[in-house]
């Protein structure tokens, strides 16, 4: 309906005493409320209702209020309320604390602007923080106010839309070969040598490795369930379900694995199906601080000739490395790594050299067969031509006169056949690849897993 006369059909505007002009109006949600400022001119202030108008009828409109709530109190309660890990909520309570509540927990939510954020990243690589931490700040926050825009409804846009913040360069992980694999497990106390074995060929993270039970072993079928994690917290180590759905997997071990294995069950672990099968040397639980002091880790990486900055992680690379070489399908790898997305399993894929060479290999077998096919075709339809060329009139009377023709026969090969010859492809010498044991052939753990 029109409104009347000299009547705004949304809001009104009325003249202070001290000349100025304030806009008011009433919310989708009843409550009246004014313009923030007021105007030097009646014009001014309707114009101010026409926006305000027009962000109701689109659905953008949002309680001038709601952007005055804090961040510190926002964000402290957004981490306590979310479902997430236990290890997830340490750290994100940990970047709030350290990196964002100091810089911007007293701004109100509207206040926070693009230029905020610019700044604030600013301030925390210039004061020393690392840039994946300054990422993973920026991601959390990005979260917090995510939540605030779309399910809260209480600012317009997130802040955090700033190309490249959420992104840092990984540099490559070191990957150790199967020889040095070998060599760093045999200058392990004994009762954690098949902890780096099972790392290595089984993919399994650490936080995996350390809550496997007896009961998760099959070595029957030569299999390890991964149904938990143990997980390192402030207050203690706490059993937990795996890293995400994926996580919660059954892995097929490699013989070597198995063998090492077996032996490792028979002599270190409790007969019990809830015997932890690594533990530390009284039988607690394993703490990757205690053991990196109980084995010397650091001395047995330079005697196993091991990358440099090589860490007890990247044993889950060699493992990754050696199952993309056998040509496993994404879905595969996705599987056995216990990743619920395609992008490390497409890494894996993509960087496996040794993979690439046993496809130019197979390549050069195929080359190799079809043109001795197509040689010997080209022999076959040569023959028959110059025997139908031959007339019975035409055959030598005595056979010595057919030697000379026999020679020079023999001398002349086929064209086809000397094509042949040319295009058998010499295979280049392999250097050693990601799965070569050379250098390691002679050593105990060898010579174990080969007996096995």
């Amino acid at each position: 309906m029109a409104a009347s006369k000299g009547r705004r059909r949304f809001g009104n505007v009325r003249r202070l005493p001290s000349g100025r002009y304030q806009a008011r109006y009433v919310g989708p949600d009843g409550l009246e409320r004014k313009a923030p400022r007021t105007f030097e001119s009646e014009r001014q202030a309707a114009k101010w209702l026409t926006v305000v108008e027009s962000e109701i009828i689109k659905g953008e409109w949002t309680a001038p209020e709601a952007g005055e709530i804090k961040l510190d109190g926002y964000g402290r309660n957004w981490i306590a309320e979310r479902k997430l890990q236990p290890r997830t909520r340490e750290n994100y309570e940990d970047l709030f604390r350290l990196h964002i509540g100091p810089h911007l927990g007293a701004l109100a939510l509207g206040a926070i602007k693009p230029q905020t954020i610019r700044t604030w990243r600013r301030t925390l690589l210039d004061g020393g923080t690392t840039e994946p931490q300054a990422v993973k700040a920026y991601s959390l926050l990005r979260a917090i106010l995510n939540t605030a825009v779309k399910e809260d409804e209480l600012i317009r846009q997130n802040p955090c839309r700033i190309p490249g913040y959420d992104r840092y360069h990984t540099p490559e992980r070191p990957v150790a070969t199967v020889a040095q694999v070998l060599a760093l497990a045999e200058r392990m106390p004994p009762r954690f040598a098949a902890l780096v074995i099972v790392a290595a060929f089984s993919g399994l993270r650490w936080g995996e490795l350390a809550a496997l039970r007896r009961s998760d072993v099959d070595l029957t079928a030569g299999t390890v369930r991964v149904p938990r994690k143990l997980a390192a917290l402030r207050n203690g180590m706490e059993f937990g379900p795996p890293k995400s759905a994926a996580g919660n997997r059954t892995v097929t071990l490699p013989a070597a694995a198995r063998t090492v294995l077996a032996d490792h069950l028979a002599a270190y672990v409790g007969e019990g199906p809830e015997a932890l099968v690594f533990t530390g040397d009284k039988g607690a639980v394993l703490r990757s601080g205690n053991f990196r002091r109980a084995v010397g880790w650091a001395s047995a990486l330079r005697a196993a000739g091991m990358p440099a900055g090589f860490h007890f992680h990247d044993l889950r690379h060699t493992g990754n490395n050696l199952a993309a070489a056998t040509g496993a399908s994404t879905r595969d790898l996705m599987h056995r790594m216990g990743h619920a997305s395609m992008r490390a399993a497409l890494i894996y894929q993509h960087a496996n050299s040794e993979r690439d060479r046993e496809i130019a290999d197979g390549m050069d077998r195929r080359i190799t067969k079809q043109a001795k096919r197509a040689a010997a075709t080209a022999r076959s339809s040569k023959g028959k031509g110059a025997t139908s060329k031959v007339k019975p009139s035409q055959a030598p009377a005595k056979a010595s006169k057919d030697k000379p023709a026999k020679r020079n026969a023999t001398e002349a090969k086929p064209a086809a056949r000397r094509a042949a010859k040319g295009t058998k492809t010499a295979r280049p010498a392999r250097g050693p690849a990601s799965g070569d044991t050379a250098g390691a052939t002679g050593t105990p753990m060898a010579r174990k897993i080969k007996e096995g």
